[in-house]
């Protein structure tokens, strides 16, 4: 279920009216969740039970990280929690790459190898929902956050279905609060909810689909056809494409959130007017950049060190974002190439 589906909008009418004829809070919060399930069932119902799981798993850990005071055994938990998340990740996301890659590596010292036929389904939005979940272990661990939210609570925030499948990524600092506290949206939210709504459907449908994408499909296609000037305008075309496309869906999550009183962070601040890629990064998928700088780069080092340590520490950042966009080798090299335009910004 896409937000640019008949489907979505008759689901999401149904919601809201709900939300609104609902008697108490509570009722509303239990209807939002509920209907985040269902969201997110609609796609494949099985993977539903591997979201419950992985909420559990990292609510009842940082529950027991903010109960206990001895520093190995709330070190050990959050390993479990970094281990339980990452482990199911890998293994859906990057599985039958590593595999792959493992068959290449023992053909080139002459063994014959091939991995079995792995018919491994990639669960959609678990990239996000991940990373949005670790940050509430790692916060209740750093004793940036008490481990006090209900379940019901925590699995809304890891859930709600604006956010769900593409972001942004959030904070449990900054939604859970929401989330406890009573909340009516105004008519004013609920205007500018719908309007930034439709202007990411906007985006995405009109810029990203029916503009940039016949461009560049028709010139991606074969290329050998098509001239220097067709080939430039294809690859400028993909640049608008990707930005309509991500930015129109982190619009229409914005907005669907503002309608039921939830204040999402911006994603995108006017990335291609950036004046460098320090400047890019503090503009482009903000969630995960500030994501990557809190809970990567500074525990990495940061700047500290000296500037060498602090390009170390880039480069791998960049290198482990570039891998969380895909599991590609390419995106690997395009992780690799922002650490070294970061590092040689910080040069000059």
């Amino acid at each position: 279920m896409v937000f640019n589906s008949l489907t979505f909008l008759l689901f999401f009418a149904i919601v809201f009216g709900l939300y609104w004829v609902l008697p108490g809070w509570a009722a509303r919060k239990w209807l939002l969740l509920i209907a985040s399930y269902v969201f997110y069932g609609a796609w494949s119902p099985p993977y539903v039970f591997l979201l419950l799981a992985s909420t559990f798993l990292d609510w009842w850990l940082a529950r027991l990280i903010g109960r206990s005071a001895d520093p190995r055994r709330r070190r050990g938990l959050l390993v479990v929690s970094l281990a339980g998340n990452l482990g199911l990740l890998g293994y859906f996301k990057y599985g039958g790459f590593l595999l792959d890659n493992l068959a290449v590596l023992l053909a080139s010292v002459g063994i014959a190898w091939q991995p079995a036929e792995a018919s491994i389904v990639l669960p959609i939005g678990i990239s996000f929902y991940t990373f949005a979940s670790l940050s509430y272990t790692i916060d209740v661990y750093r004793g940036e956050m008490r481990a006090d939210s209900k379940f019901s609570d925590y699995a809304l925030f890891v859930s709600f279905f604006p956010h769900l499948v593409a972001g942004p990524i959030l904070r449990a600092r900054n939604l859970l609060p929401q989330i406890a506290a009573p909340r009516r949206p105004t008519a004013n939210e609920v205007g500018w909810g719908l309007a930034l709504f439709c202007f990411g459907l906007f985006c995405k449908v009109v810029m990203a689909d029916a503009l940039f994408a016949p461009v560049v499909d028709q010139v991606y296609a074969d290329p050998g056809k098509f001239g220097a000037a067709d080939t430039w305008a294809a690859a400028l075309a993909f640049s608008g494409q990707i930005y309509y496309d991500f930015n129109g869906y982190s619009l229409c999550a914005i907005g669907l959130a503002l309608c039921f009183g939830y204040a999402f962070p911006d994603n995108f601040r006017h990335p291609y007017a950036a004046v460098g890629f320090s400047d890019f990064w503090r503009r482009w998928h903000i969630s995960l950049s500030t994501w990557l700088r809190d809970y990567l780069y500074i525990p990495l080092g940061g700047n500290r060190g000296g500037i060498w340590r602090a390009g170390r520490s880039l480069m791998l950042t960049m290198l482990i974002g570039g891998l969380w966009h895909g599991a590609s080798w390419m995106f690997v090299l395009w992780g690799g190439l922002h650490g070294l335009y970061l590092s040689l910004e910080r040069l000059a």
